[in-house]
């Protein structure tokens, strides 16, 4: 797809870049309807963690099996597959009669969003070559992040309080019908030369530790953590990542190629992924609890509040990614440590809830930390890698976002249910600040990890093992495809 005018490989990135509004602004409308639909679904604070981490679960977990199909059986094929079920999804949720079926029907989201970004990411790097060209079009792309989060909270606030919470649905009905009908039209169909065979056993393995591990986080506060319940799914879990460590490495073709992790850029980049996005889902769903349910802002004015985060985000994306092309990922990453990690200090021990003004220092911090994470992630995660597989490395990025926000709103989201456990209903004003105080720390430590690990992985010695993983890798992989083409298994 190299060959392409510049002038069709914009529009390429035009129509990639639609997919990822929709999966955003899902994401950033339905935290500012999270205390409406708790009221009108009476439900409780794990309630609504499960409508946030049933879809980032599932996504999470089918994003490697989607990326790697798609090399297989066509980049284009598989993006509008997703399309399609990603829009019918959020027709079946703007019809949930109850909290189950919004459960149910955020899964069948979340499959099709997992066909959508890394298959999108990968058809972006196989369409802009250049280094340079595909380090711009990263942060175009990390800019519509921004600009999904500076839109969802007011589109999200005028839906709810207009109409109720089920429209936030509906906006994703025309873009995605739009994005299906222009993929159709202008994307051309890609394949990796030598793509890789499915792997189920690795995709149940998968499956089996992110959905026990989350289960046992969101559901220890009200079973206990000694119960049989919860000590059963941590086993699970344990065995899960057992299976993955033994069973992935002796198979030829793995859903996870741990030789990947060989680069340190790239297991850099897995490590400050889950942080960062670990840290922008407790961000979100403690500041959107609070605003409405403490503050009693309703929807639309708690999500023009978030507005100033959103608005950093969307003008440093961009710059974010031309500082990566121009001077690497590290200066990035530092600033988005830094700047991470300050916005939870600010609430963590200045308590900036408390003053609207520190309030805004924190939600501005967070932005500018956030808006520049993004790029420096997705490049450092494709850039090193063969780009025969680009749509694997993208998925593994991908994933890792995903899991981020998963166990970010599971580990917070528990955090906090603890802390107001005790709180009776009157006193549950009073007593949510003491309550987010441990979460904001988590959110604090996560920004130091982006830091730590920004300045670890960035130096040249970290892209010295980029380039010697790459040329190992497909050197072994020549030497199994000849020991094939000899008959040997």
């Amino acid at each position: 797809m190299s060959d392409l005018s510049p002038r069709r490989r914009i529009l390429v990135l035009a129509i990639c870049c639609m997919s990822l509004l929709i999966v955003g602004l899902d994401n950033t409308i339905l935290n500012v309807a999270l205390p409406t639909m708790q009221r009108e679904l009476h439900t409780t604070v794990s309630g609504m963690q499960w409508t946030i981490d049933a879809y980032t679960l599932v996504l999470a977990s089918l994003l490697m099996l989607s990326g790697s199909t798609a090399d297989r059986i066509g980049r284009r094929r598989v993006f509008m597959a997703g399309l399609i079920v990603f829009t019918l999804g959020s027709l079946l949720c703007s019809l949930a009669p109850n909290l189950s079926s919004l459960v149910a029907f955020r899964t069948v989201q979340a499959v099709g969003g997992s066909m959508l970004n890394p298959v999108a990411m990968s058809i972006i790097t196989n369409t802009f070559t250049d280094p340079r060209e595909r380090a711009r079009a990263i942060g175009v792309w990390s800019g519509v992040v921004g600009i999904s989060m500076a839109a969802g909270p007011i589109v999200g606030g005028l839906l709810v309080d207009s109409v109720g919470w089920r429209s936030i649905f509906w906006i994703n009905l025309p873009v995605g019908l739009a994005a299906l009908l222009l993929t159709w039209r202008y994307v051309p169909e890609s394949r990796a030369p030598k793509p890789r065979r499915p792997d189920p056993v690795g995709q149940l393995l998968v499956v089996a530790l992110l959905g026990s591990l989350t289960y046992a986080i969101i559901e220890a506060p009200s079973a206990g953590w000694t119960s049989a319940r919860i000590l059963f799914f941590c086993a699970l879990t344990a065995a899960a990542l057992t299976g993955l460590l033994l069973y992935e490495p002796r198979r030829r073709e793995p859903l996870i190629d741990l030789r990947f992790f060989r680069s340190v850029p790239f297991s850099g980049a897995t490590v400050i992924a889950v942080s960062a996005f670990a840290a922008l889902g407790g961000f979100l769903f403690v500041n959107t609890l609070y605003l409405q349910n403490v503050r009693g802002l309703d929807a639309l004015h708690a999500g023009l509040y978030m507005v100033p985060m959103a608005a950093v985000t969307l003008v440093v994306a961009p710059l974010s990614g031309r500082l990566v092309a121009s001077r690497g990922p590290r200066p990035s990453l530092l600033i988005a440590g830094v700047a991470m990690a300050a916005s939870g200090l600010v609430f963590a021990a200045f308590r900036g809830e408390s003053s609207t003004p520190l309030l805004f220092t924190g939600y501005v911090l967070f932005g500018l930390g956030f808006g520049m994470v993004n790029s420096p992630i997705t490049n450092t995660a494709v850039s090193g890698m063969p780009r025969a597989q680009a749509g694997v490395a993208a998925a593994v990025a991908s994933t890792s976002r995903q899991t981020g926000q998963t166990l970010g709103v599971a580990v917070i989201g528990a955090v906090l249910a603890g802390g107001l456990s005790g709180a009776a209903t009157g006193g549950y004003a009073d007593a949510f600040p003491d309550a987010a105080r441990p979460a904001w720390w988590i959110i604090t430590g996560c920004g130091l990890a982006v830091l730590v690990m920004g300045a670890a992985t960035s130096g040249r010695r970290a892209r010295e093992s980029a380039r010697r993983t790459a040329e190992r890798w497909e050197a072994e992989t020549e030497v199994v495809g000849v020991g094939a083409g000899a008959g040997v298994s």
